[in-house]
């Protein structure tokens, strides 16, 4: 496995934590808690960037800077409202529909060929979410808007995937996310002001946010980055069914779920639609 890959493995690694520590943190509000998150992320990312002698990479057009924020931004302030609403492990798993909406999107944006196996797998991740809250399913009633919001950060992070791919935004270096995080947690730290009340965090929850902020919201998307552009993103894509499963069985070890038949096989559903999509040729 090159190195490349292996950076991608890292992301994956540190996003099945992403779960964990934003349901740690849920007594922040969402939009204070991207803030904090993505300042910290941003700040050791732009001082690593600037040792490195690569502050040139900030200089980007418009619509990378658009990409990027708009992507960034959007993800993680619904992922944030959504684990702030509703059920932790409900939310994850709704989350994860993300790669496969990815191969959905791949075709009227980038002409991918779908074919009937990743339309299978697709189908297969759907019906995994579609347990968890249709008929028989037991949530409180606000959680859906949880549950739309889980929903949303899914689309959102299809699109800024696969548009990443298109010649325009592929050229952008790795360099470029610490910009990108920086101006996210401005964004964030702006809309608070305006919309929310800040919320004194406690020890706990000052933990989890620089957990955040140097693993899933900051350390992963340069990890990643480098994998996608130069590692193996066949393998790369395969292995992030893991995360799902992964990240779903640290929130109930945690205590912050429980994980009966249908969340069991809900997780399993979701990772294997994932599975059955990647292997597709």
């Amino acid at each position: 496995m090159s190195p490349a890959t292996l950076a991608g493995c890292g992301a994956l690694i540190l996003w099945a934590f992403l779960a964990l520590l934003s349901r740690l943190a849920a007594g922040i509000p969402p939009l204070q808690l991207t803030a904090m998150g993505f300042g910290i992320g941003g700040a050791v990312g732009l001082a690593v960037v600037l040792a490195r002698g690569g502050g040139a990479a900030l200089r980007q057009p418009p619509i990378a800077w658009a990409h990027g924020v708009g992507g960034l931004f959007g993800y993680h302030a619904l992922y944030f409202l959504a684990f702030a609403l509703a059920p932790a492990v409900e939310v994850n798993l709704i989350n994860y529909l993300w790669p496969l909406l990815i191969v959905l999107l791949a075709a009227p944006i980038r002409g991918m060929r779908l074919g009937p196996a990743r339309l299978t797998g697709v189908g297969l991740g759907f019906a995994g979410c579609a347990l968890l809250v249709g008929p028989g399913a037991s949530f409180p009633p606000e959680a859906i808007a949880g549950f739309l919001a889980a929903l949303g950060c899914a689309v959102v992070w299809a699109v800024y995937s696969v548009t990443a791919g298109l010649p325009r935004l592929a050229r952008v270096p790795t360099e470029a996310v610490a910009g990108f995080c920086l101006a996210t947690a401005a964004l964030a730290a702006l809309l608070h002001v305006v919309f929310e009340s800040t919320v004194a965090p406690s020890a706990g929850e000052w933990l989890a946010v620089l957990l955040l902020g140097l693993g899933p919201v900051g350390a992963a998307f340069f990890l990643w980055d480098v994998g996608m552009k130069r590692g193996d993103p066949r393998l790369l894509g395969t292995l992030a069914y893991a995360v799902p499963v992964a990240s779903t069985l640290l929130l109930v070890a945690a205590g912050e779920g429980g994980f009966g038949w249908r969340t069991a096989l809900a997780t399993l559903m979701v990772a294997g639609g994932g599975v059955v999509a990647a292997r597709a040729r």
